[in-house]
């Protein structure tokens, strides 16, 4: 299925109306699909997978997870939000979990970029290199 350029920048305005202070808002989100589903537009499909695509990009780019070898304290949690949120600005939603795998060090993956200070990747890269 091909989509024109008059879709694509019909969908991009239309993604545009749904932020409120460069974050998504979340009834704007539901009232554009209801919207596109009332008024079913020429290629409304196209605009539902691609609208649909740009809301995925954009929760991906507002997540972050952190993953560490052991529980991470308090302090440590709060000075990683405040690094991350001074980086990517505030509505940043963090999630810590523990992964033994990793030996020491942390992980921290926010939309596509990805952190890895770890020692499970310092010894796969050493590994590699020998490769």
């Amino acid at each position: 299925m091909k989509t024109t350029r008059q879709t694509r920048r019909e969908v991009a305005r239309l993604f545009r109306a749904c932020l409120v202070s460069g974050l998504l808002d979340e009834n704007r989100v539901r009232g554009a699909v209801r919207q596109i589903v009332t008024f079913k537009p020429r290629g409304c499909l196209q605009m539902l997978l691609l609208f649909r695509r740009l809301v995925q990009i954009d929760v991906a780019r507002r997540t972050a997870k952190v993953d560490s070898a052991f529980q991470l304290p308090a302090e440590t949690r709060v000075a990683v939000e405040k690094g991350l949120a001074k980086s990517y600005g505030a509505g940043l939603a963090t999630s810590f979990s523990q992964d033994p795998a990793l030996i020491a060090g942390m992980r921290i993956k926010v939309g596509s970029d990805v952190y890895d200070g770890t020692v499970e990747a310092r010894l796969q890269a050493i590994q590699e290199s020998f490769a």
